[in-house]
This record gives C-alpha cells, structure tokens and sequence, in this order.
C-alpha cells in the first residue's frame, strides 16, 4: 500500500516535467515551495514502511507516467479545440467504454483465471454494477472539468485532499487507532501546502504559460480573414 502511496505522490512532479516541457510553464519559487509541503505532509501521514520489488516498480512507473500524460492530454485537447468537459468526455467515453468492453474479460481472466461470464450475476451484483458506473461517470466528469478550467498538477494537489479527508473519516468513525502525532502534523502539512498553493498560483508570475496554444476558433478566425483577403 505504501508503494501505491508514493507513486501517487511522483504524480504531481511528473505532471510538473509535462507541462514545463511541452508548454513551457514557468512555476514561481512559492508554487514550487508549496508543492513540496503538499507532497511532505501526504508522505508523513500516509507512507510508513516502504519495499521495493522490481514488477512493482515497472508497474508504478507505467502507471505514474500512462496516468500523467492521459491527465496533460486532457487539458491540451481542451485548450485545443475549445471543447468543455461534457463534449470531450462525450468523444472519448464510447472509445474507452468499447476498449474496456475488448479487454476487460481477457485481463481478468490472466489475473484471476476466472471468466466473467461465469459469474453468478444476482440482482443486488448488478445494482452495485450500475452504481459503480454512475461513480465512475461523475468521477471522470469531475476530473475532466478540474483539468480544464485548471490544470492537471491542480487536480492532482486537490487529489491528495481525498487522502487527508479518507484518513480524517477513518478516524471519526471507525475509532482512532492509527492516529499520531506525526499522522495529524502531516495532515496539517498537507492542507497548509494546498492553501499555499491555490494562493500562490493565483499570484500574477505563479505559475505561467510562456508559449500560449492557439484556440481552434482564433485560427478558425484568421483563416477567415485571409481567405477574405484574398477575395478583395
């Protein structure tokens, strides 16, 4: 569980080398400074004992990396193409739905040996399925709209106040075992870096985009222009 932890934490650094690479975004001294608490107060509350196996380690890379660059294409098809949340996940769900459909049952089968269609579909099996889909839909329309209107460092460094607020109703209502001095220090940490950052990237130079993409309609506009010129 561990391991799982930090590759979660490696998301915001790898989201970070995106964006600087591919779009040039230059990040303030406290935006950085700020991210760093984030990550140090997720890691003090939530990693305690960490092993390493190497199938572990290609796993989390693959999955660290698959999921930061499906998270910045996100934000660059909405920038793009000046598409909202709804009409990108309206492209992309039918593709995902029918890709999962194709490999779904060949992966569970290699990992549990177990067929899908041999499970014992009961009533209260198939309303926890649909449930679990409406989940999953809210949670990608969630992640799409965070994504475009900020960014997907943002959404990451939102995502870890899952973490602090999962930790935080774990102890309310399932007793306080487990809680400590240093999971508490780090759950404050954790939420004095979040604030920072919001006021931090917030600030005029936090965090900019040097080389700005193009809107499809603002080329879509001067096209127009030219073609009417080359009418006149």
């Amino acid at each position: 569980m561990d391991s799982v932890l930090i590759a979660k934490l490696c998301m915001i650094p790898a989201s970070c080398l995106l964006e600087v690479v591919f779009d040039h975004v230059h990040y303030s001294r406290d935006t950085k400074l700020s991210i760093m608490v984030v990550l140090i107060g997720v890691a003090v509350c939530t990693v305690t004992d960490v092993s390493v196996n190497a199938r572990g380690l290609i796993a989390a890379v693959i999955a660290v990396w698959s999921t930061a660059l499906q998270q910045y294409y996100v934000h660059f098809l909405q920038r793009k193409y000046s598409l909202n949340s709804f009409n990108l996940l309206g492209h992309t769900a039918p593709a995902q739905a029918g890709s999962l459909l194709l490999v779904g049952p060949f992966a569970d089968y290699l990992l549990t040996g177990k067929r899908v269609d041999h499970f014992s579909f009961s009533s209260l099996a198939l309303f926890f399925l649909a449930l679990s889909c409406f989940i999953a839909i809210g949670v990608n329309l969630s992640q799409f709209i965070c994504i475009g209107r900020f960014s997907a460092v943002s959404f990451q460094v939102l995502g870890h106040m899952k973490t602090v607020l999962v930790l935080s109703l774990g102890f309310l209502f399932f007793g306080k075992e487990g809680l400590n001095l240093q999971v508490v220090l780090g759950m404050v940490l954790a939420v004095l870096g979040m604030i920072w950052y919001g006021n931090a990237s917030a600030k005029p130079g936090g965090k900019e985009r040097r080389s700005v993409l193009p809107l499809r309609s603002a080329s879509l506009k001067g096209s127009s222009e030219e073609k009417g010129g080359a009418e006149k």
